[in-house]
Protein backbone atom coordinates (compact mmCIF):
# COMPACT_ATOMS: atom_id res chain seq x y z
CA UNK A 1 0.00 0.00 0.00
CA UNK A 2 0.97 3.34 -0.99
CA UNK A 3 1.86 5.76 1.93
CA UNK A 4 0.75 9.37 1.91
CA UNK A 5 3.39 11.82 2.15
CA UNK A 6 2.12 14.80 3.65
CA UNK A 7 3.54 18.57 2.14
CA UNK A 8 3.88 21.12 4.30
CA UNK A 9 1.20 23.75 5.24
CA UNK A 10 2.29 26.18 2.98
CA UNK A 11 2.33 24.30 0.02
CA UNK A 12 -1.26 22.62 1.13
CA UNK A 13 -2.40 26.47 1.26
CA UNK A 14 -1.25 26.95 -2.18
CA UNK A 15 -2.92 23.94 -3.58
CA UNK A 16 -5.75 24.54 -2.06
CA UNK A 17 -6.08 28.00 -3.67
CA UNK A 18 -4.89 26.81 -7.07
CA UNK A 19 -7.82 23.99 -6.72
CA UNK A 20 -10.23 26.73 -5.90
CA UNK A 21 -8.91 28.89 -8.90
CA UNK A 22 -9.31 26.08 -11.50
CA UNK A 23 -12.78 25.12 -10.33
CA UNK A 24 -14.26 29.00 -11.01
CA UNK A 25 -14.72 29.27 -6.99
CA UNK A 26 -12.24 32.35 -7.61
CA UNK A 27 -12.46 33.68 -10.57
CA UNK A 28 -10.07 35.74 -12.75
CA UNK A 29 -9.35 39.18 -11.84
CA UNK A 30 -10.98 38.40 -8.25
CA UNK A 31 -9.16 39.41 -4.89
CA UNK A 32 -8.11 36.95 -2.37
CA UNK A 33 -9.19 37.87 1.28
CA UNK A 34 -6.43 39.03 3.51
CA UNK A 35 -3.59 37.28 5.21
CA UNK A 36 -5.04 37.31 8.69
CA UNK A 37 -8.47 35.93 7.31
CA UNK A 38 -6.47 33.18 5.52
CA UNK A 39 -4.32 32.29 8.39
CA UNK A 40 -7.63 32.53 11.13
CA UNK A 41 -9.44 30.03 8.26
CA UNK A 42 -6.25 27.47 7.58
CA UNK A 43 -5.16 27.81 11.32
CA UNK A 44 -1.68 28.94 10.42
CA UNK A 45 0.49 31.52 11.00
CA UNK A 46 -0.24 34.95 8.49
CA UNK A 47 4.00 33.70 7.61
CA UNK A 48 2.39 30.52 6.08
CA UNK A 49 -0.31 32.22 4.46
CA UNK A 50 2.19 34.54 2.78
CA UNK A 51 4.88 32.18 1.48
CA UNK A 52 1.31 30.00 -0.10
CA UNK A 53 0.81 33.38 -2.39
CA UNK A 54 4.21 34.32 -2.64
CA UNK A 55 4.87 30.38 -4.40
CA UNK A 56 1.06 31.17 -6.07
CA UNK A 57 2.40 34.38 -7.54
CA UNK A 58 6.10 33.11 -9.03
CA UNK A 59 3.60 30.41 -10.76
CA UNK A 60 1.55 33.41 -12.31
CA UNK A 61 -1.22 32.22 -10.68
CA UNK A 62 -1.93 35.04 -8.50
CA UNK A 63 -0.77 38.43 -8.42
CA UNK A 64 0.69 39.73 -4.78
CA UNK A 65 -0.20 43.67 -4.43
CA UNK A 66 1.36 45.65 -1.90
CA UNK A 67 -1.44 47.43 0.86
CA UNK A 68 -3.80 44.87 -1.19
CA UNK A 69 -3.48 41.48 -0.93
CA UNK A 70 -3.48 39.01 -3.99
CA UNK A 71 -5.82 39.19 -7.18
CA UNK A 72 -6.48 35.86 -9.22
CA UNK A 73 -4.84 35.87 -12.42
CA UNK A 74 -4.88 32.54 -14.35
CA UNK A 75 -6.97 29.98 -13.95
CA UNK A 76 -4.72 27.80 -16.32
CA UNK A 77 -1.99 28.56 -14.69
CA UNK A 78 -3.41 27.22 -11.52
CA UNK A 79 -4.33 24.08 -13.54
CA UNK A 80 -0.72 23.70 -14.83
CA UNK A 81 0.43 23.86 -10.69
CA UNK A 82 -1.48 21.50 -9.36
CA UNK A 83 -0.62 18.94 -12.19
CA UNK A 84 3.21 19.58 -11.38
CA UNK A 85 2.25 19.75 -7.59
CA UNK A 86 1.32 15.97 -8.13
CA UNK A 87 4.42 14.88 -9.94
CA UNK A 88 6.59 16.07 -7.67
CA UNK A 89 4.18 14.00 -4.98
CA UNK A 90 4.79 11.61 -6.57
CA UNK A 91 8.75 11.48 -6.65
CA UNK A 92 9.00 12.79 -2.99
CA UNK A 93 6.93 9.61 -2.65
CA UNK A 94 9.36 7.45 -4.18
CA UNK A 95 12.30 8.73 -2.54
CA UNK A 96 10.30 8.75 0.65
CA UNK A 97 9.87 4.38 -0.15
CA UNK A 98 13.65 3.95 -1.39
CA UNK A 99 14.62 6.00 1.92
CA UNK A 100 12.34 3.45 4.53
CA UNK A 101 13.80 0.31 2.02
CA UNK A 102 17.30 1.10 2.66
CA UNK A 103 16.64 1.56 6.33
CA UNK A 104 14.96 -1.59 6.86
CA UNK A 105 17.77 -3.22 4.64
CA UNK A 106 20.71 -1.84 6.67
CA UNK A 107 18.23 -2.59 10.07
CA UNK A 108 18.00 -6.77 9.03
CA UNK A 109 21.86 -6.75 7.57
CA UNK A 110 23.05 -5.14 11.05
CA UNK A 111 20.63 -7.88 13.21
CA UNK A 112 21.83 -10.86 10.79
CA UNK A 113 25.29 -10.41 11.13
CA UNK A 114 25.06 -9.27 14.77
CA UNK A 115 23.34 -12.68 15.08
CA UNK A 116 25.86 -14.35 13.18
CA UNK A 117 29.27 -12.97 15.00
CA UNK A 118 27.52 -13.82 18.20
CA UNK A 119 26.93 -17.70 16.95
CA UNK A 120 30.70 -17.84 15.62
CA UNK A 121 32.14 -15.92 18.87
CA UNK A 122 30.51 -18.74 21.00
CA UNK A 123 31.09 -21.66 18.42
CA UNK A 124 34.99 -20.55 17.05
CA UNK A 125 35.34 -19.07 13.31
CA UNK A 126 34.59 -22.40 11.77
CA UNK A 127 31.99 -24.81 12.72
CA UNK A 128 32.14 -28.29 11.64
CA UNK A 129 30.00 -29.94 8.35
CA UNK A 130 28.05 -31.92 10.59
CA UNK A 131 26.59 -28.35 12.10
CA UNK A 132 23.11 -27.38 10.86
CA UNK A 133 24.74 -23.86 8.98
CA UNK A 134 28.73 -24.63 8.38
CA UNK A 135 30.93 -21.87 7.39
CA UNK A 136 32.26 -21.80 3.51
CA UNK A 137 35.35 -19.82 1.91
CA UNK A 138 34.96 -19.25 -1.66
CA UNK A 139 37.30 -17.46 -3.59
CA UNK A 140 36.73 -14.39 -6.57
CA UNK A 141 37.82 -15.46 -9.62
CA UNK A 142 39.71 -12.87 -11.52
CA UNK A 143 37.34 -13.20 -14.03
CA UNK A 144 34.13 -12.85 -11.79
CA UNK A 145 31.35 -10.73 -12.93
CA UNK A 146 30.86 -9.54 -8.86
CA UNK A 147 34.54 -7.70 -8.87
CA UNK A 148 33.85 -4.11 -7.84
CA UNK A 149 30.11 -4.85 -6.74
CA UNK A 150 28.98 -4.19 -3.16
CA UNK A 151 27.30 -6.98 -1.52
CA UNK A 152 23.68 -4.91 -1.26
CA UNK A 153 24.04 -4.51 -4.67
CA UNK A 154 24.26 -7.73 -5.46
CA UNK A 155 21.20 -8.88 -2.95
CA UNK A 156 23.98 -11.73 -1.74
CA UNK A 157 21.29 -13.04 0.53
CA UNK A 158 18.07 -12.62 -0.66
CA UNK A 159 20.02 -14.22 -4.12
CA UNK A 160 21.71 -17.31 -2.31
CA UNK A 161 20.51 -17.65 1.14
CA UNK A 162 24.15 -17.11 2.36
CA UNK A 163 25.12 -14.51 4.77
CA UNK A 164 28.80 -13.07 4.65
CA UNK A 165 30.45 -12.71 7.77
CA UNK A 166 33.77 -11.99 7.33
CA UNK A 167 35.83 -10.99 3.58
CA UNK A 168 39.67 -12.05 3.53
CA UNK A 169 41.73 -10.02 1.78
CA UNK A 170 45.39 -10.74 1.86
CA UNK A 171 46.63 -10.46 4.95
CA UNK A 172 43.89 -8.32 6.03
CA UNK A 173 40.55 -9.72 7.40
CA UNK A 174 37.23 -7.77 6.77
CA UNK A 175 34.95 -8.74 9.68
CA UNK A 176 31.02 -8.19 9.27
CA UNK A 177 30.97 -6.67 5.73
CA UNK A 178 28.45 -3.92 6.01
CA UNK A 179 25.91 -3.77 2.64
CA UNK A 180 28.21 -1.34 0.70
CA UNK A 181 31.63 -3.21 1.29
CA UNK A 182 32.98 -4.13 -2.56
CA UNK A 183 34.56 -7.47 -3.73
CA UNK A 184 37.97 -7.61 -5.57
CA UNK A 185 39.39 -10.39 -8.07
CA UNK A 186 41.50 -12.63 -5.25
CA UNK A 187 39.37 -12.05 -2.02
CA UNK A 188 38.20 -14.92 -0.16
CA UNK A 189 34.64 -14.39 1.37
CA UNK A 190 33.58 -16.45 4.53
CA UNK A 191 30.04 -17.11 4.60
CA UNK A 192 27.14 -19.35 6.38
CA UNK A 193 24.42 -21.43 5.23
CA UNK A 194 23.30 -24.88 4.43
CA UNK A 195 24.28 -27.03 1.31
CA UNK A 196 21.99 -25.77 -1.13
CA UNK A 197 22.94 -21.76 -0.17
CA UNK A 198 26.86 -22.75 -0.80
CA UNK A 199 26.00 -24.34 -4.04
CA UNK A 200 24.11 -21.05 -4.88
CA UNK A 201 26.44 -18.60 -3.57
CA UNK A 202 29.44 -20.97 -5.58
CA UNK A 203 26.85 -20.17 -9.05
CA UNK A 204 26.58 -16.45 -8.04
CA UNK A 205 30.89 -15.88 -7.77
CA UNK A 206 31.49 -17.62 -10.42
CA UNK A 207 29.40 -16.51 -13.03
CA UNK A 208 30.51 -14.19 -15.73
CA UNK A 209 27.30 -11.57 -15.68
CA UNK A 210 25.64 -10.10 -13.40
CA UNK A 211 21.77 -9.57 -13.76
Amino acid sequence: MRQAVVPAHYLQIALDLARRIAKGELPEGSRIYGRSVMASEYNVSPETVRRALRLLADMKVVEVRPQSGAVVLSADCARRYIANFEEDSDVRLLRTQLKQLMAEYDDLHRRLTDTVTALMQGRGMFAPASEPFPNYELPIPADSALIGKSIGALHFWSTTGATIVAIRRGRTTILSPGPYAELYAGDVIVFVGNAAAAEAAHHLVTTKEVK
